[in-house]
């Protein structure tokens, strides 16, 4: 196996619980190195730090695996996955929900979600997919599914040099029924956004649910209509939802005909500032008291995030500036390179401007199977906050 030598000091990251080596760390980069080679990294001593995929044409070189001195399992794969399931089993997660997300389970750049008899995966380093066959191998063996389809369509597989291409091992339909929380959903694998559904969300749709009663609940970014779809269930007068794309308005309201609520939940296609601005100006058929705001990751990098950081306060300001006294928001955003503080920070600016007073009722996270690997903050991406104006 290929060693690499950390440059002098550049361990102690690693010691505090990151999983990444940049280049920059590395005290004289071989470059003819064949992409996504295991390598074992020492310190500038010597010493063992770990086992990690090792990329040479990437900024993040080497990708953890295993840390300390002792050797690799031949099936490191297979065991690394198995303790992953293990984990979600103990969650009661099993059916429907994320069962490897990466780093927080030594898989780096592996994704697999669950759609009970299928599963959807991404693969996001060159190292892994080096590994695929033995992935594809340990998934057949610990869930037995139907299929298995490898989405390819992330710009992260770019940045490794891997391409565009998807992969079906077996039957793969290209839309799955699955339940969460007591909803229906019809979700699309094949064309649908990540790998079809946002399971990272499901613990926040099940805490909203006693605040949705007899609402107005107006669903933003609303995709194939989860948070709507929960509103609804859960005791509110009427949901309306808008979204850009006009194949996941179509999703949602084909699953609010599966949950029998077609009349009270409704969803367009529209943009979302549109309709808030329209909300402030009392335009809407009905005024609404709870505003659900979940956009999309404006910040996918660092470069572009005080853009980001400006478009989802400027959302804030206008869901407040519409909603009257006792009225709630529900915002999340879903970007690593947010931070818990500037997101509470977005918060902050966005409540200033808008003119209201509100108060911050939870501040939570991604669910559980989505699990926040300590020392590593490029793990907690998702945050979410509940507000009333006041």
């Amino acid at each position: 196996m290929r060693e690499i030598k950390l440059k002098p000091k550049e361990q102690r990251r690693i010691a505090a619980g990151h999983y990444w080596i940049f280049s920059n760390e590395i005290d004289g980069l071989d470059s003819s190195a064949d992409p996504g080679e295991l390598v074992r990294v020492l310190d500038s001593e010597g010493n063992t730090v770990g086992t990690g995929f090792f990329n040479p044409h990437s900024l993040i070189a080497v990708r953890l695996v295993q840390k300390g001195p002792q050797p690799l399992a031949e099936d490191f794969i297979f065991q690394n996955l198995d303790a992953a399931y293990e984990y979600r089993k103990e969650l009661g997660v099993r059916k429907y929900g994320r069962m490897c997300y990466g780093e927080s389970d030594a898989m780096p750049g592996l994704v697999v979600d669950r759609y009970g008899d299928v599963l959807v995966a991404e693969i996001l380093t060159a190292g892994m997919e080096k590994q695929k066959e033995a992935v594809t191998a340990a998934l057949k063996k610990i869930f037995r599914p139907k299929g298995i389809l490898y989405r390819a369509d992330s710009a992260f597989r770019a940045l490794e040099g891997l391409g565009n291409t998807p992969e079906t091992v077996g039957e793969v339909p290209e839309t799955v029924q699955i339940e969460e929380n007591g909803v229906k959903y019809e979700v699309p694998l094949l064309v649908g956004q990540k790998t079809g559904f946002y399971y990272d969300q499901r613990e926040n749709r099940a805490f909203l649910k006693p605040y949705f009663k007899d609402k107005l609940v107006l669903d933003l970014y609303s995709y194939i209509g989860s948070f709507g779809l929960t509103a609804a269930l859960a005791g509110a007068a009427q949901v309306w939802g808008c979204d850009s794309s006009a194949a996941a308005v179509e999703f949602a309201n084909k699953n609010a005909e599966l949950n029998g609520v077609k009349d009270l939940a409704v969803f367009h296609r529209d943009d979302a500032e549109r309709v808030l601005s329209a909300m402030k100006k009392k335009e809407l058929p009905d005024q609404p008291d709870f505003v659900l705001l979940d956009p999309p990751a404006f910040a996918k990098s660092r470069k572009n995030l005080p853009k980001a950081v400006g478009l989802y306060v400027k959302l804030v300001r206008m869901a407040l500036e519409g909603l009257e006294k006792g009225g709630y928001l529900a915002f999340s955003t879903c970007s690593h390179h947010i931070s818990r503080e500037l997101f509470a920070d977005i918060i902050r600016q966005g409540v200033s401007k808008s003119g209201k007073s509100a108060v911050l009722l939870e501040l939570r996270g991604q669910a559980k199977d989505h699990p926040v690997l300590i020392g590593m903050p490029e793990t907690e991406y998702l945050h979410f906050a509940l507000l009333k104006v006041c």
